[in-house]
């Protein structure tokens, strides 16, 4: 266990060394919050009563959406570890005395949380000053924000187990472009992230909310904002322990998998 937490570690005091990057992200990230909120209040002026979150609640979902993007986001990769595969170098793994996927979960959750950790405190302290409906408001009670931690972790968690499956596919594919856009572009849609999933029809949002895609972000973020409590919050965390439990033994079993029929190129 303590090779794997130097290896954490490591990967998060290099990762907390980009700060330049993290500033034209904070940025980018305030343009694209208030852009969303700007355009989602002109729906919520024509008739609020039709939608299933209050402007206040998306307000603060959008904005912890943008403070925890690089956290939550399922196309955040460890450029690292996809070269390592691509080049060849992951031979050199091979011929240490650890578990390949141990490692690069231990590293892939370091590097998410490094470049959070940069981004979300700029971002926050900024939001809470704003003005209603464009600002961010405190959650409910102290019990809410108790769960929101819980289910950040959990969310990140899911996140980088599902990440895993991308990173072993490189095992499998000479190339792990295919695997990042297709997965981009799907995860992007179903856990919420271009929209929250209770503005999909009611159908469709019970099939996703039974995915692993919901576990990710769509679960801490609606907690914190007060739509997601009761017995559903806590069917909700249920299902996120389950999709991690789930995503990280089928990781593991595809990785030996790979192991004992890799086929190094490059080098």
């Amino acid at each position: 266990m303590k090779k794997y937490i130097s290896f954490f570690r490591l990967r998060l005091v290099m990762g907390l060394q980009y700060r330049a990057a993290a500033l034209g992200g904070v940025v980018t990230q305030f343009f694209w919050g208030f852009m969303e909120i700007i355009a989602l209040r002109a729906f919520y002026e024509s008739d609020p009563a039709a939608y299933p979150m209050t402007l206040d609640e998306t307000s603060s979902y959008i904005w912890l959406q943008q403070a925890f993007l690089v956290l939550l986001s399922a196309r955040t990769f460890d450029g690292e570890i996809l070269n390592a595969i691509q080049s060849g170098n992951i031979a050199y793994e091979f011929c240490r005395p650890i578990h390949i996927y141990d490692m690069w979960f231990a590293k892939s959750t370091a590097t998410r949380l490094s470049g959070a950790w940069l981004r979300c405190i700029p971002v926050l302290m900024v939001v809470f000053l704003l003005p209603k409906p464009y600002g961010m408001s405190a959650p409910a009670d102290l019990l809410h924000f108790v769960l929101f931690v819980v289910t950040l972790i959990l969310g990140l968690l899911v996140v980088v187990a599902f990440s895993m499956l991308v990173y072993v596919s490189g095992f499998y594919t000479l190339s792990t472009d295919g695997a990042k856009i297709l997965t981009g572009a799907v995860v992007d849609l179903f856990t919420g992230h271009l929209i929250p999933l209770p503005f999909f029809p009611e159908g469709v949002r019970q099939v996703l909310e039974v995915l692993p895609f919901a576990a990710m972000q769509n679960v801490p973020l609606r907690v914190y904002s007060g739509n997601l409590a009761g017995a559903e919050l806590y069917r909700a965390i249920i299902l996120q322990i389950f999709w991690l439990a789930v995503l990280t033994a089928g990781g593991k079993m595809l990785c030996r998998h790979a192991e004992k029929k890799v086929i190094v190129h490059g080098g």
